[in-house]
C-alpha cells in the first residue's frame, strides 16, 4: 500500500506541475489539499506492525513540499504580474492629452491631420491613398517625397470636403512607374483613454480609433 500511495502522491505532483505551467490555479489547489488529506488519511490508517517505510515517507514529504511550493510560486507570480500591469498603466495615464504617432484608421472631423509619410529610400515619387471605411478609394494625392510631416486637409478627388468618419491613408513610394512600397501612413492624434485588456494596453486616440500602446512610435504636447 505505502508504493502505490507514494506513486499517487508522485503522480499527483506531476499534475499539479503540469497544471501550473496551463496556470490553472483552482485546479491545482485542489489537488494540493487532497493531497494533504490523502497523506494524513494514510499516516492514521497505517499498520502499526508495518509502519510506513522512512523512505517511502521522505519521498512523499518532498513531493508534499515541491506541490506546496509550486502552487506558492504561481500566486507570487500572478501577484508580480498583476502589479506591473499597474505600474504599466499608471505610466500610460501620463500620455493621455497628449498625442501619439501610429499607423492605424484616421478619424477626419473637419480639422487637418497630421501625418508623418515614410517614402522608400529609392522613391522619386509619393502618393497618398485615401479609402473609405468599405475600402472604396476616395482620392490619389501627390505628396512630396520627403519624412517632413504633411497636413492632409481631408479632401476626396474633387477637392471636395470628406465627411467625419474613419478612413485609411496609405502612402505608395515608386520609382518611375515601378511600386516600391505601399504602408499605412502614420500620424499624430490625441490620447483620450488608455485601456488595459488580455491582449495588453491599448490606447483610445480621438474618434474612437484604438491602437495597441505598444504600435506608438512618438508622442508630443499638443
Amino acid at each position: 500500500m505505502t508504493l502505490a500511495t507514494t506513486q499517487t502522491g508522485t503522480a499527483i505532483g506531476a499534475r499539479l506541475a503540469e497544471q501550473q505551467a496551463r496556470g490553472t490555479d483552482t485546479t491545482a489547489s485542489s489537488d494540493y489539499e487532497m493531497f494533504l488529506r490523502m497523506l494524513t488519511v494514510q499516516m492514521q490508517n497505517q499498520d502499526p506492525l508495518n509502519p510506513i517505510d522512512s523512505a517511502d515517507y521522505a519521498v512523499q514529504l518532498a513531493t508534499f513540499s515541491g506541490v506546496e511550493q509550486a502552487v506558492r510560486t504561481n500566486q507570487l507570480l500572478e501577484s508580480l504580474q498583476s502589479q506591473f500591469g499597474l505600474l504599466g498603466m499608471a505610466q500610460l495615464a501620463g500620455w493621455v492629452g497628449q498625442e501619439a504617432r501610429a499607423a492605424a484608421p484616421v478619424y477626419f472631423d473637419g480639422a487637418p491631420v497630421t501625418l508623418s509619410p515614410d517614402p522608400a529610400s529609392a522613391a522619386d515619387r509619393a502618393v497618398l491613398v485615401v479609402r473609405d471605411a468599405q475600402d472604396r478609394v476616395l482620392s490619389r494625392e501627390e505628396l512630396p517625397v520627403s519624412t517632413a510631416h504633411y497636413d492632409w486637409a481631408g479632401t476626396d478627388a474633387t477637392g471636395a470636403t470628406l465627411p467625419p468618419g474613419s478612413y485609411t491613408l496609405t502612402l505608395e513610394s515608386y520609382f518611375a512607374d515601378t511600386l516600391l512600397d505601399s504602408k499605412t501612413v502614420e500620424y499624430y492624434a490625441q490620447i483620450l483613454e488608455a485601456r488595459g485588456g488580455v491582449d495588453g494596453t491599448r490606447l483610445v486616440l480621438r474618434g474612437g480609433i484604438e491602437v495597441p500602446a505598444s504600435s506608438v512610435t512618438a508622442l508630443r504636447m499638443q
